[in-house]
C-alpha cells in the first residue's frame, strides 16, 4: 500500500472539522470554548464527551476513549490510519499525495481505485434502473410486499440488474473488459454477469462497494441459485463480508452488542423498525475475519440462524469460533419457518429469551442423541470444559430436567475451574481509577500542555520525576518536540479535556510541578548518606517555601 505524504496528512487534519465529523455520530452543544455531548462509543444519560474544536481532540470521561480527528474516524468507521486519512480527504476535498513507490505498487493502487469506481458506477446504474425503468415497477411492488419501504431500500442502495447493457455502458465510460471481469460485472463471454435480478450492494468498512449479492426474480434465470454473489476477486472475499456492517458499526459499538442474522432482507427489515446493531453472514457460518471485525466493536454476540439442520451447524460453528475469541455468545431461536424479516417489530423482545452458549450446546446435544445414555455423555463433554458460572448452572438444570438425573450424578459434574466473575483475576476490570501519584503526573502534564509557558519548568524536571513510562514519553514530546504516536494522541486528548474540566490555570500548573519536585526529593532522601541528605533537605526546604508563597 502506498504511503501518504506527511504533508498531505497535515493538510487533511488542518482541513477537517472535528465538530462536523463528530456531529454525524452524536449531537453536540457548545459550552464555552468546547463542545459536549453524549459519548458515541457507549450508552450514557449524562453527557461526558468533550470536543476541542481548535486542536481537534476528543475525550470521554466515562469510557476514557480519546484521540484526534483521525483517530475518531478510525474508531467510528473501523478503518486503519491510511483509511481514516483517505476518508477525511474525501469528506473535506483534499487531494492526497503519496510517497514515491515502485511502478508496480503504484499501478496496483491505481487499479484498485479503478475497480472501486467501476463498482460504484454499476451500483448507481442498478439503482436508477430499479427506481426509474418500467421494468422496475414489479420489483418495487415485490419489495413493498415484503414490507420494505423506499427509504430503507434506498439507504441500502438496492438496485435491479436488467441482464444486459451494463457492460456496454461501462465500456463507453472507459472501463476495460479486464476490469469489469475482475469485479464480477462481466462474464467470460464479455456479457453482463448478472441476469435480471434484485441487487444488494456489498460494502467494505468504509462503505465502498466491493461486490453484489443478487436475488433470483424469474424462473427462467440462467444463473443457478436463489442468491448469487459476485465472483471472488481482488476486492470481494465472501468470508470477510458482513452485510450491513458499515451501517451498523456505530450502533454495535454504542450498544455493546451485535446480532448476526442469515439474510440481507432480515438486516434491512430490522433496521427499518429502528433495530440497528444487526448484520448478516450472507448465508454462511461466522468466519475468523467476521469475528475479528466484530471483536473490534463488541464482545457480546447474538446469533439468529434458521432452526433447520444447516442453520444449527452454522450456529454451532460460529459459536465455537466466537467463544474461543472471548465472546459472550447467545442464540435467538425463532419458530420454524419464521425469519426476523417476518416479524421485525417484536425482535428486540426475543433477545431477552436468548439462550446462552452452554444452554444451547447442551440442548442440541440432547436432541441429537439417540438415547438417554448418549445424551448424558455428549452433554457431559460440553460441561466438563466449562468453568463455573450462572450459565453452566442453567445448562445443568436443563440436563437434569431432560434426563431426570439424580442429585448425586449432577454433583459429579464438577466445573473445569473456579468462577471468574467480573472484576476477578480474569474478568473485566472496573473503569480505571487514577491513583494519587498518577493523577498528579497527569494534571501536571495537562497544565504544561495548555500553558506553554510552563514547559521550561517541565524541562527542568528529569524523566525520573515521572513514574509512568507513557507520561515520560509525553514529557519528551512537550519539551523536545516530535510527533505523537497513537498512545500519545489518546493521552494528549485526555489531558486537554482534563485541563479544561479541572480549570487548571498556569498558577496551579506551577504548584503541580513543584509537587512533582517535592515527591522526587522525598524519595531521594530515603537511603541517602548524611552529606547527600543535608543537600536534599536544603532543596526540599526551598520547594516547600515556593509552595507556601503560592498558597
Amino acid at each position: 500500500m502506498s504511503r501518504i505524504k506527511d504533508s498531505s496528512v497535515r493538510e487533511v487534519v488542518a482541513a477537517a472539522d472535528i465538530v462536523d465529523v463528530v456531529s454525524q455520530r452524536t449531537a453536540l452543544r457548545k459550552r464555552g470554548a468546547r463542545f459536549t455531548g453524549r459519548c458515541p462509543f457507549h450508552e450514557e444519560r449524562t453527557p461526558s464527551f468533550s470536543v476541542n474544536a481548535t486542536d481537534k481532540l476528543y475525550y470521554c470521561f466515562g469510557c476514557h476513549r480519546g484521540g484526534d480527528v483521525v483517530r475518531f474516524v478510525q474508531e467510528t468507521e473501523s478503518v486503519d490510519f491510511v483509511g481514516a486519512v483517505e476518508w477525511l480527504a474525501d469528506r473535506f476535498r483534499v487531494q492526497l499525495e503519496y510517497e514515491e513507490v515502485s511502478p508496480a505498487a503504484e499501478r496496483a493502487r491505481q487499479r484498485r481505485e479503478r475497480l472501486h469506481q467501476a463498482l460504484e458506477q454499476a451500483t448507481t446504474y442498478f439503482e436508477r434502473y430499479l427506481w426509474e425503468a418500467p421494468a422496475g415497477e414489479a420489483v418495487r411492488d415485490y419489495l413493498t410486499g415484503r414490507g420494505l419501504g423506499g427509504e430503507i431500500t434506498r439507504e441500502f442502495r438496492l438496485g435491479l440488474s436488467p441482464g444486459r447493457g451494463l457492460v456496454a455502458k461501462a465500456r463507453e465510460r472507459g472501463f476495460t473488459l479486464d476490469e469489469l471481469k475482475a469485479v464480477g460485472l462481466a462474464n467470460a463471454r464479455g456479457n453482463d454477469y448478472f441476469s435480471f435480478r434484485l441487487m444488494f450492494p456489498l460494502a467494505d468498512a468504509r462503505g465502498r462497494v466491493i461486490g453484489f449479492q443478487a436475488r433470483k426474480l424469474r424462473e427462467d434465470d440462467p444463473l443457478r441459485g436463489k442468491y448469487v454473489n459476485s465472483p471472488e476477486g481482488e476486492l470481494f472475499k465472501k468470508s470477510a463480508v458482513l452485510y450491513g456492517l458499515h451501517l451498523a458499526r456505530q450502533a454495535i459499538a454504542r450498544q455493546d452488542r451485535a446480532v448476526v442474522v442469515e439474510g440481507n432482507t432480515d438486516v434491512i427489515a430490522l433496521r427499518q423498525v429502528g433495530f440497528e446493531p444487526v448484520v448478516a453472514a450472507m448465508g454462511t457460518a461466522l468466519t475468523e475475519p467476521h469475528v475479528r471485525e466484530l471483536g473490534r466493536l463488541t464482545k457480546r454476540l447474538y446469533l439468529c440462524f434458521d432452526a433447520d439442520a444447516a442453520g444449527q451447524e452454522a450456529t454451532l460453528r460460529g459459536m465455537e469460533l466466537a467463544v474461543r475469541q472471548g465472546f459472550d455468545v447467545r442464540v435467538v431461536t425463532l419458530p420454524p419457518g419464521l425469519d426476523p424479516a417476518d416479524a421485525p417489530d417484536g425482535f428486540e423482545g426475543r433477545l431477552v429469551g436468548a439462550e446462552s452458549y452452554l444452554h444451547y450446546r447442551v440442548r442440541i446435544e440432547i436432541e441429537r442423541a439417540e438415547d438417554r445414555q448418549e445424551a448424558f455423555v455428549r452433554a457431559r463433554e460440553v460441561l466438563a470444559a466449562a468453568e463455573d458460572s450462572p450459565e453452566r448452572h442453567e445448562a445443568l438444570r436443563l440436563l437434569a430436567d431432560r434426563l431426570d438425573l439424580p442429585r448425586e450424578t449432577l454433583a459429579g459434574l464438577a466445573p473445569a475451574g473456579r468462577p471468574s466473575g467480573r472484576g476477578g483475576p480474569t474478568g473485566e476490570q472496573p473503569p480505571r481509577l487514577l491513583a494519587a501519584g498518577d493523577r498528579l503526573e497527569r494534571d501536571a502534564l495537562a497544565a504544561c500542555l495548555v500553558h506553554e509557558g510552563l514547559r521550561r519548568q517541565l524541562a527542568a524536571l528529569s524523566a525520573d520525576h515521572l513514574d509512568d513510562e507513557l507520561h515520560r514519553r509525553f514529557r519528551t514530546v512537550l519539551v523536545e518536540g516530535g510527533a505523537d504516536d497513537p498512545e500519545l494522541v489518546a493521552l494528549r486528548a485526555e489531558l486537554d479535556a482534563r485541563a479544561e474540566r479541572e480549570a487548571i490555570d498556569e498558577r496551579t500548573g506551577t504548584e503541580l510541578l513543584l509537587r512533582l519536585r517535592e515527591r522526587k526529593l522525598r524519595r531521594d532522601l530515603h537511603g541517602a548518606d548524611l552529606a547527600r541528605a543535608t543537600e536534599l533537605q536544603a532543596h526540599l526546604a526551598k520547594v516547600r517555601q515556593a509552595l507556601g508563597e503560592l498558597a
